[in-house]
């Protein structure tokens, strides 16, 4: 019989006694049903509540949210995006967006497997995005830095490197590179991983090689139109960038529990697209709450904020659950609905099994470029949902992952799936079709 797999990562990771009696004491009092106020997701401004927190909120993720939060509302149909009347379009060009892409011990097994149930919406458009949070290392260093496997580190073997970001030799077309596991091998393997990119033809983001690039967006094009990129992570685990190297991440306080939200670095790659003549403006923030399905209110004024400064389609991650994908009809441009999609949770991550983690999001749009009233002007003419699964099953000793779509399962009645159901309330929760 297959060996049993972690259901959380507080099967993995190990909690002090002390952490294990607040985690009672929560569950009995009901203590953390809503978001706790005031809490760090930031490891350096963690204290001893917040960790405890932490592992509670693993096991039990938190599907309430703040009375502000609620008053807030946010569109959730997508039936508003739509070109307008007398928009004369040009061309267009499809992108997908995928969360996190986190390494697993042995998932070079499942290289060309992994993706083989979504190939069509990840990798048949013109462009792909994924938030990629594995440095690559050598597999020795890899094994030394993961230790037993309860260590915090995440990086990855270049094996694992090519399971995690291609697909029968197609590859993502961009990955986020500013997270909060940029620096956990340090510099010399964030190298590592953007000279992989570049021999694959991804475009890396929010990782900028040269002094004189940090604060600027990076741009890609595509059946002539310009895309711009721009890329910030709320923290680093605690890693320090060295003395020398202070440009190599793009990095903020985006969501820290002592000062508002710091948009600026966000704004000045804003302000540089828009300098470079991009038709469209993506947002890829790494920032948020651990296992919660909803974002928090700060989160909310912080997007709004950025549409209003020039972003059109901001894809958030961090958080390894799915949280709403909000549709925000514009002040600058009453014809613009920008797509704001808070975490579109982890693609991959670990072999752990509850319904709650192994369910993500991934965004099938379509961007059209034209002219309305005598202006050149790129929309999002499509966005749709797809929600999908980490499938994790064995070959002889081998285990092996596949992404699964949520709702072809759901039709077909993969009573063999576990999980289905719960998968499918949390996402009808994030859509507002079920009840807090």
């Amino acid at each position: 019989m297959p060996p049993k797999l972690p259901r959380t990562a507080i099967d993995i990771f190990r909690a002090s006694p002390e952490v294990l009696e607040t985690i009672r004491k929560a569950k009995l009092f009901g203590w953390w049903d809503y978001p706790l106020e005031g809490a760090a997701t930031d490891k350096p401004e963690m204290n001893d509540v917040d960790r405890a927190y932490w592992f509670y909120k693993c096991a039990n993720p938190i599907t309430r949210t703040s009375k502000e939060v609620s008053d807030a509302l946010f569109l959730n149909d997508s039936s508003i995006i739509k070109l307008p009347d007398r928009f004369e379009k040009s061309s267009s060009v499809t992108m997908s967006a995928v969360g996190d892409l986190i390494q697993a011990n042995g998932l070079e097994h499942s290289k060309d497997l992994l993706f083989d149930g979504v190939e069509d919406v990840v990798f048949g458009k013109d462009i792909s995005f994924g938030n990629y949070e594995s440095p690559v290392a050598e597999e020795a260093v890899v094994r030394d830095a993961m230790g037993d496997g309860r260590s915090a580190t995440t990086c990855c073997s270049p094996a694992q490197y090519s399971a995690l970001t291609q697909h029968l030799g197609r590859h993502f077309s961009v990955l986020n590179l500013a997270n909060n596991h940029s620096l956990d091998l340090g510099v010399k393997a964030l190298q590592v991983t953007q000279d992989l990119c570049s021999q694959n033809g991804i475009l890396d983001i929010g990782a900028p090689r040269r002094a004189e690039e940090y604060g600027k967006g990076r741009l890609l094009t595509k059946q002539g139109i310009k895309i711009g990129f721009v890329s910030a992570t709320f923290g680093l685990n605690a890693h320090q960038l060295p003395d020398g190297h202070g440009h190599r991440v793009h990095v903020s306080r985006l969501v820290s529990k002592h000062v508002p939200a710091d948009l600026e670095l966000l704004k000045a790659q804003i302000r540089d697209c828009k300098e470079q003549g991009s038709d469209f403006i993506v947002a890829s923030v790494h920032w948020g709450f651990e296992h919660e399905f909803f974002p928090r209110l700060s989160q909310i004024e912080a997007a709004h904020a950025l549409v209003e400064e020039g972003v059109d389609l901001l894809l958030g991650h961090h958080p390894h659950v799915v949280q709403p994908v909000e549709y925000y009809r514009t002040q600058r441009d009453p014809y613009r609905v920008a797509t704001i999609a808070y975490s579109l949770g982890s693609l991959t991550w670990d072999w752990c099994t509850a319904p709650h983690l192994i369910l993500s999001l991934i965004l099938d749009i379509e961007l059209a470029k034209g002219q309305i009233d005598g202006a050149n002007r790129t929309y999002i003419a499509k966005c749709e949902i797809v929600p999908v699964f980490r499938s994790i099953f064995y070959r002889g000793d081998k285990k092996l992952m596949r992404i699964e779509k949520l709702r072809q399962h759901i039709a077909a009645e993969s009573n063999g799936v576990g999980g289905l159901k719960e998968m499918e309330h949390y996402v009808n929760l994030i859509s507002g079709q079920a009840g807090s």
